[in-house]
Formats: C-alpha cells, sequence, structure tokens
C-alpha cells in the first residue's frame, strides 16, 4: 500500500526551527529585563516597519481588527457614517465599520484580482460617507489609483486593509503606506506573524498619528490624563522582539512564495487553457506576495475533499460574503447583490502556501490536481 505523503495547508514549525534559538534568546533577555508593555522593541519595530513600509509613522496595536477600528476612530468615523468596502474578505474588515458605529457599504469586487472593483465605487459614494477601506487580499493589491483619485475628489480617508499584504508593491510603492492609513496584522498565519496577536496601523499624517497613539492607551498622550474614549491595544514587547528576529527574513520569504507560485502556475496552466480551474493573477501594476494561492473551480469542495483523502491541506477563504453573514443582515443586502464575491464563494480554494514549502511538495499537490481531473474527465 502506498504511504500517503501529507503537506499542510500552513506549518509554522519548519520556520520555528530555523529560528528557534535567536528566538528564545530574545524572549530570555525580554524575562531579564523585566519589560513587557510599550518597550524599545515596540518602539524599534514601530521605526522599521515604517522605514520598510515607506511611511512617516507606524504605530503598533494590539491585532488587525483593532488597527482598522482604531484607524477608523482617528479619521473621525462614527455613529451615522458610511464606509465603503469589499464583501469578499474576513469580517474583521467591516466589523470594525460596525464598532464605531458606522454603516459598511459594500462593493463588488473584480474577478481577477478578488478585490475590489474600483470602477463600482463612485455610484455608492453618499452625503454620508466617509472613508474607503480597499483590502488587498490573499497578497495582491488593490487597484490604488483610482480609489485615491476618487477619495480627494469626494474628500474621503482611505484606510488601506493590508493583514494579507505586508510587502506587496502597488506601482513600486509598498501597500499600506498608499492611503491615509494603512492597517497590519500579525496573526501567526500572517507573511510576517508573531506568536500571538499582533498589529500596526501605518500613516504618514502626523496628527493622525498621534490620535492611534492616544487611542491604543485609553485616549491619553499623558499618563491618567485622557482626551478621547480610547481603548487598551497595545502590541506587547514579547510580539515585538519576535516581529523584530523575523522582519530581515521577510522579503526572502515573500521571494519564495513567488517561487512558489511561479511553480504552481507552470504546473497546473494546461487545466486552466482547458477550462477546468482559473489560476491566481497578477495585475500589471502589482507585486503579489501571495499571502495565499488561491485557484478558481466549480468542483471546488470535490477537489478540497479529494486533497484532504491524499493528505494535503487546503482552505477556503471565504465560504460566505460579508452582505450574507447573519450579523449584517440589518444591511438588507440579498443573495444576487454582488455576483461576483458570491461566485468567488463558491469556487474558491487555497492551496498549501507557505515559505519553506519544499518544491517537491509543491510538485506533489500539482500532480494530485491533475489526476483529480483526469479521474474526473475518464
Amino acid at each position: 500500500m502506498t504511504e500517503i505523503t501529507k503537506v499542510p495547508g500552513f506549518s509554522l514549525a519548519r520556520q520555528n526551527a530555523l529560528l528557534k534559538v535567536k528566538l528564545l534568546q530574545v524572549c530570555s533577555e525580554l524575562i531579564d529585563r523585566g519589560m513587557f508593555i510599550l518597550g524599545d522593541n515596540v518602539k524599534h519595530l514601530e521605526k522599521e516597519l515604517a522605514a520598510y513600509c515607506g511611511a512617516r509613522y507606524a504605530i503598533g496595536v494590539g491585532n488587525g481588527s483593532d488597527a482598522l477600528y482604531l484607524a477608523l476612530l482617528a479619521a473621525g468615523v462614527g455613529p451615522g457614517d458610511e464606509v465603503i468596502t469589499t464583501p469578499f474578505t474576513f469580517y474583521a474588515t467591516a466589523g470594525a465599520i460596525e464598532r464605531v458605529g458606522a454603516k459598511p457599504v459594500f462593493t463588488d469586487i473584480e474577478k481577477d484580482t478578488f478585490n475590489i472593483d474600483p470602477n463600482l465605487i463612485e455610484a455608492k459614494i453618499t452625503g454620508k460617507t466617509r472613508a474607503i477601506i480597499p483590502v488587498h487580499l490573499y497578497g495582491c493589491p488593490a487597484d490604488m489609483g483610482p480609489i485615491v483619485e476618487l477619495a480627494g475628489k469626494y474628500q474621503l480617508k482611505v484606510i488601506e486593509d493590508g493583514a494579507q499584504s505586508l510587502g506587496a508593491l502597488y506601482k513600486g510603492r509598498k501597500v499600506g503606506a498608499i492611503g491615509d492609513m494603512g492597517c497590519l496584522s500579525f496573526f501567526p498565519t500572517k507573511n510576517l506573524g508573531a506568536f500571538g496577536d499582533g498589529g500596526a496601523v501605518l500613516t504618514s499624517d502626523p496628527e493622525l498619528a498621534e490620535k492611534v497613539r492616544m487611542l491604543r492607551v485609553h485616549g491619553a498622550k499623558t499618563k491618567y490624563y485622557h482626551e478621547l474614549p480610547g481603548c487598551n491595544s497595545r502590541l506587547d514587547e514579547l510580539q515585538a522582539a519576535i516581529l523584530r528576529v523575523k522582519m530581515p527574513y521577510l522579503e526572502g520569504w515573500n521571494r519564495r512564495r513567488r517561487e512558489i507560485a511561479s511553480r504552481y502556475r507552470d504546473k497546473l496552466s494546461g487545466l486552466e487553457e482547458k477550462g477546468m480551474l482559473m489560476l491566481p493573477k497578477t495585475p500589471d501594476y502589482a507585486e503579489h506576495v501571495f499571502h495565499q494561492y488561491t485557484i478558481q473551480l466549480e468542483d471546488r469542495d470535490g477537489l478540497r475533499d479529494y486533497l484532504k483523502q491524499q493528505g494535503v491541506g487546503s482552505t477556503v477563504y471565504y465560504p460566505v460574503p460579508l452582505h450574507l453573514q447573519k450579523v449584517f443582515q440589518p444591511l438588507g443586502y440579498k443573495e444576487g447583490d454582488f455576483p461576483v464575491a458570491e461566485a468567488a464563494c463558491r469556487k474558491v480554494l487555497s492551496l498549501p502556501m507557505f515559505p519553506e514549502l519544499t518544491d517537491d511538495e509543491v510538485e506533489h499537490v500539482s500532480k494530485l490536481i491533475i489526476n483529480y481531473f483526469n479521474g474526473k474527465k475518464a
């Protein structure tokens, strides 16, 4: 009996093994110092992130969801306001809009990039619109040029959701530093992941940066003197120290992700040419960082079940668009309102993707997919 070759959809074990000595060292140093909240590691990481992304400021916060929430608060978005975003993303994007008391206004996506369609945004702008949140989904930059232009025309804030796209380029510029603010997540599975939750807000506006800094510490500029209705959302020293160990590797990891994506494309392009599946595209204006490698196919669930039987992990990001989620039912959307996003939810499947994935494993996964389609054809 042939032994099944197991390939995880994602694994940190190999990366942790590579960096274990350095990670243990910084954790040990932190224990000796006994400084765990907003210490030197947070300050240095903020400077390093800002420089890497091309922003003047980076403010470390508790997680990516809070980054969006605090960015909206800093932008003055609140009850009665509207914020335009995509229905094809993780809940946190629209959840942050709800948390500040505003209304998410959804706009359909582009079929090839999975990102918000800039051509559809202007029709959604009303007198209540205060901001646009484009999401750079799966590591592919949204088309920021027309979005920023529209925002300027209507005096709106642009808050980039860059949770999945650290290091991605839009026309040579790092995403997250193109709009008024950019939001990052350091959830362990991200391209740059901590050992728990973590996030950051990027901006080049000193006033917005100061507001986010205050909002993350209960709205206080000086301890015990509270000027804004803030919250407790600080990136802690432990996570910052771990992220600083990993930062020098990020470009290499992203490069390896692109290599893996290229190998998948080489192996699976024949299936795409036959119309059996659709491979992810990288627009001319972008450099993708492939947080996920997401294909589309009609028999998504069949392939997912087959890969699982063969010991290969795969994931559906996301099975239900936001406008059809129960939590957003009061907004009054219905099935058919955003057909491209709804079709994506039925068809998307993310294949194994992490920098330590071997060429042999990519080859194995690709062969299984080809075999699956050949079997169905027969």
